[in-house]
This record gives C-alpha cells, sequence and structure tokens, in this order.
C-alpha cells in the first residue's frame, strides 16, 4: 500500500512538472521586428528615418501598453535615427535613456552625447596671453 501510494507521488510530481515546462516563457523584452530594421538600416535598405522612426515609436508604445521592456539597444538606434532626421535634442533624451535602462552602455551613450555637445574648448586654448 505504501509502494503505491509513493508510486502514485511520483507519478502526479512527474506530471506536474511536465505541465510546468510546457507552458511558455514570457520573453524579456519586446524584440518585435528591431532586429531585421537595424539589419536593414545598417544595409541602408530600409525608409527615410522618418518612417522607421514611426515604426520603432510603434513599437515601444505596444512595449508600453503590456509593460514589456524595450530591448538594449532599442533606445540607442532610436536616437540615431532622430539625429539623423534632425531632431538632436530626442537622440539626447533616448541616449540617456538607454544609459539608465542598461548602465553597462554608459561608455558608449557617453561618448555620443559628448560628440553630440561638441568638442569642449578648454580655457588654456581660448586665450590669448
Amino acid at each position: 500500500m505504501m509502494l503505491r501510494t509513493a508510486l502514485n507521488l511520483a507519478v502526479i510530481a512527474g506530471l506536474l512538472g511536465l505541465v510546468g515546462c510546457a507552458s511558455k516563457p514570457k520573453p524579456l523584452y519586446h524584440w518585435e521586428s528591431f532586429t531585421n530594421q537595424q539589419y536593414s538600416t545598417l544595409l541602408r535598405e530600409t525608409s527615410s528615418p522618418d518612417g522607421q522612426i514611426r515604426t520603432l515609436e510603434a513599437q515601444a508604445e505596444k512595449a508600453r501598453a503590456t509593460n514589456a521592456a524595450l530591448p538594449p539597444g532599442f533606445r540607442a538606434h532610436l536616437g540615431m535615427l532622430y539625429l539623423s532626421a534632425g531632431n538632436p535634442q530626442r537622440a539626447k533624451e533616448l541616449w540617456g535613456a538607454e544609459k539608465a535602462a542598461f548602465p553597462e552602455a554608459s561608455p558608449y551613450m557617453d561618448r555620443l552625447l559628448k560628440k553630440l555637445d561638441g568638442p569642449v574648448e578648454s580655457k588654456k586654448a581660448g586665450s590669448h596671453a
């Protein structure tokens, strides 16, 4: 009797384990078409920056609506698109957001922000002694 109970419990535990494996885990990031679009941009096969911006902004809105996280590089790429479309202020905002979301991206984002702000003149270089 005890052996039969132990066997039944083992079978039930095994079935529960299989049921747990069958459920699909929620993705960590809302990737949608981001990687494909980024690849197409690098190959210069995509539409204008404005069209790409609209696509990515729509994707960001979907992610916000479902409380999903944007993937690494999403804001950085969108910032580059805004910069090429003539909106450096929006690029700055997005690069700052990329730094906040992914601190490991800070060195690269800082470099981009520094280039965007232009060279800082030192007081020595500006003085005429």
